[in-house]
C-alpha cells in the first residue's frame, strides 16, 4: 500500500537504533470503556523531529502493524506537511486549529451526558452503534438522547461494519422518519459490495437528500484503499494516518479518490493525535475531524494534551512529560511484548 520509509524519506542511518533506544511502552487508562478497552496500550519513541506514537491494536498482526510503524517513523523523522490554504475558510482547519467532533461510546442512555461532558462545546458528535450485545433500539435511543441534550449538534453514526445490510437500511429509515440532523453513517456494513448496496438503498429511501455513507475500515484495512471510491460505494472517506502508513500516504489516497475526507484518530494519546491533526490541516476538509479522542483518556503523556476547546484542537507537535512516561509505564511483561513486536516490525520495514 505504501513505500517503506527508508525509500521515501531521508532517514538518518541510525534511525532504527534511535527508535529502539527511546521506545517507551505505556498503559493509558480510559475514562469509559471504548472499543472494548479500559486501558489503551501505546509505544512512543523520539525521532529527530520529535516524539511519535506507534499504537496498532494488540490483535493486529505484524503485516498490519508495520504500516502503523511506517507512519510513526515518518512523523518522528521528518517535518510535518505545510497547512493547506484555507481559502474562503470553508474547510475544517484554519492553519493552527482543526474542527473536531465529539465521540460517544456505546453507553446506556443514562450515561450519555456524563460521557460527553469532557468534550465541552461541540457542533458535531459521532455516536458508536452496532455494539456487540446491543440492539438497534439501543442505538436509536442513544441517538435520540444526544439530540434531546444537544439539539443543534450534527450527528454521525459509526457502526464499525457491525450492521447487516438490512439492519443498516432499517436504522437509516428510522433516522429519516425522526428527521434528525444526520451527517453520515460511517462503515455501516463490512464489505465494499455491502456499502454500495446500502448507499443505493439510501438514495432510494430519500432521493432528494439521502443520508451519506462514509467508509473507514474499507479504506484502512483494505489491500486497495481506493477500491471503495472506484466502486461508488461511499460518499466520504474516513482517513487515519497511522494505519494508512503516514501523512503522505493518506494525502495520496485522498487525492486519488477524489471524495470528501474526514480525518480520524485511532484512540491514540496526544502524540498520535498530533499526526492526525497535521494531516487534517494539510487537507483542509470541510468536515470536522474525528480527532478529539484525547477526551476519552483518563490521563495523557503531556502537560498540554490535545483536548477539544470550542470544537477545535490545536495543530502542533507534543512535548512529552517525562514524569508521565514513568507514571503510565506498562508492566514489564507488556513492555517486553511490545518491544519484541517492534523489533519484528522494524525488520519488515
Amino acid at each position: 500500500m505504501t513505500q517503506p520509509p527508508e525509500k521515501s524519506l531521508a532517514l538518518p542511518s541510525d534511525w532504527r537504533a534511535q527508535v529502539l533506544a527511546s521506545a517507551r511502552v505505556l498503559a493509558v487508562p480510559m475514562r469509559v470503556r471504548f472499543r472494548g478497552l479500559d486501558v489503551r496500550e501505546v509505544l512512543l519513541f523520539e525521532g529527530n523531529h520529535g516524539w511519535a506514537e506507534w499504537s496498532p491494536f494488540v490483535e493486529y498482526d505484524d503485516a498490519e502493524a508495520v504500516n502503523w510503524l511506517r507512519a510513526a517513523v515518518e512523523f518522528g523523522f521528518s517535518s510535518a506537511p505545510r497547512f493547506a490554504d484555507s481559502g474562503s475558510g470553508s474547510g475544517s482547519g484554519s492553519g493552527e486549529f482543526v474542527r473536531v467532533n465529539a465521540t460517544l461510546p456505546a453507553v446506556a442512555v443514562a450515561e450519555v451526558a456524563a460521557a460527553l461532558v469532557s468534550f465541552g462545546d461541540f457542533e458535531v458528535v459521532k455516536i458508536k452503534v452496532a455494539e456487540k450485545g446491543q440492539i438497534i433500539d439501543d442505538d436509536l435511543a442513544r441517538v435520540r438522547e444526544v439530540h434531546r441534550l444537544w439539539p443543534a449538534a450534527t450527528i454521525r453514526l459509526d457502526a464499525n461494519g457491525g450492521y447487516s445490510v438490512a439492519q443498516a437500511i432499517e436504522v437509516a429509515r428510522a433516522l429519516t422518519e425522526l428527521a434528525l440532523p444526520i451527517e453520515y453513517l460511517e462503515q455501516p456494513v463490512a464489505t465494499v459490495a455491502e456499502l454500495a448496496e446500502v448507499r443505493a438503498a439510501l438514495h432510494q429511501l430519500s432521493p432528494d437528500a439521502p443520508i451519506k455513507v462514509a467508509a473507514d475500515e474499507s479504506v484502512r484495512k483494505a489491500s486497495d484503499p481506493l477500491a471503495v471510491a472506484q466502486a461508488g460505494a461511499a460518499d466520504i472517506l474516513v482517513l487515519k494516518a497511522a494505519p494508512l502508513g503516514g501523512i503522505n500516504a493518506a494525502l495520496d489516497i485522498a487525492r486519488a479518490a477524489g471524495l470528501p475526507v474526514v480525518v480520524s484518530s485511532a484512540l491514540e494519546t496526544s502524540v498520535g493525535i498530533s499526526m492526525g491533526a497535521h494531516l487534517a490541516a494539510a487537507l483542509n476538509s470541510p468536515y470536522a475531524s474525528g480527532l478529539a479522542t484525547a477526551a476519552l483518556l483518563a490521563d495523557d503523556v503531556t502537560d498540554l494534551p490535545l483536548m477539544p476547546i470550542d470544537g477545535k484542537i490545536a495543530v502542533r507537535r507534543i512535548d512529552v512529560n517525562k514524569d508521565a512516561l514513568s507514571r503510565l509505564a506498562a508492566s514489564e511483561e507488556r513492555t517486553q511484548w511490545w518491544l519484541a513486536r517492534l523489533e519484528r516490525c522494524i525488520d519488515l520495514i
